[in-house]
């Protein structure tokens, strides 16, 4: 299956599927994250099945750990090609972070210094990724709590600049870019004016948290803040149109309400 340009999609979360299966709810696209259908259960692959002859479905995951130290887990990577083949996955998302070391997951998405020399490892291990796999692999920019004072060059150049030179695709969190944006003092436009929309795959939509002391966290439970929506209108007018996912991982409402979400994306890109 292929997916329109403007296809709206929802992350297909257990608590969903039950709803998916007897509504057919109108979203143009599902997005499952890929760690959940690689263990050796065959439960979650057969509810996919339910579902999968009705819509496509991309695979979105959290654990390659692309900017890990070591070298990428083949047997990860052979599972991974399985499992996109299986499903027939239009493309393949991870992020451009770490997420373990010396054997240890740390189960969290952290980032790395923003330097010329990591641009290079960045883009020939996401290159790779995307030959294994045969199919557009993109690289998710995170959401950022702390900055490495090695860095040298912004987060956006970074991103950019991993984008270009692996030949791979971006997938835009517009608010990831928000909630870094508040968090480290920087304007989100400026962020949007270095992507090359040609090479967005996806975007994703979420919600976020504001702590006590104001740091925004990118918690996946709210619905998506008024500024968010702002910056995917901006985001939609410079390179639109391309496919929108609505992320909801924790506090999940009913389907209802994430179609509302939908809905308020397609009011605000008209």
């Amino acid at each position: 299956m292929t997916i329109a340009r403007d296809a709206l999609g929802v992350g297909l979360r257990p608590s969903l599927h039950a709803y998916v299966v007897e509504h057919r709810p109108d979203v143009g696209y599902l997005e499952v994250i890929s760690e959940s259908l690689m263990g050796p259960s065959p439960l979650p692959r057969e509810r996919l099945e339910r579902v999968r002859a009705h819509y496509p479905v991309v695979l979105h995951g959290v654990g390659l750990n692309l900017l890990g130290h070591a070298p990428l887990d083949e047997d990860y990577l052979d599972a991974l090609c399985r499992l996109a083949d299986a499903v027939d996955a239009p493309f393949v998302t991870d992020h451009l972070c770490w997420t373990g070391a010396h054997g240890v997951s740390h189960h969290d998405l952290l980032p790395v210094p923003y330097v010329p020399e990591l641009v290079e490892v960045a883009a020939e291990r996401a290159a790779y990724v995307q030959r294994r796999l045969g199919r557009p692999f993109g690289v998710e920019n995170l959401s950022s709590y702390v900055e490495l004072r090695r860095s040298t060059m912004t987060e956006w150049e970074f991103y950019a600049a991993v984008v270009r030179e692996a030949g791979c695709w971006a997938l835009l969190d517009v608010n990831n870019v928000y909630v870094s944006s508040v968090n480290h003092g920087f304007d989100p436009e400026q962020y949007l004016d270095a992507v090359d929309f040609s090479r967005v795959l996806q975007v994703h939509l979420a919600g976020h948290t504001r702590e006590p002391d104001g740091t925004l966290v990118d918690t996946h439970d709210h619905p998506v803040a008024d500024d968010v929506w702002s910056l995917y209108r901006r985001a939609w007018r410079m390179g639109g149109p391309f496919p929108t996912m609505l992320e909801w991982d924790d506090r999940i409402p009913p389907m209802p309400e994430l179609l509302a979400q939908l809905d308020r994306a397609r009011a605000v890109r008209a």
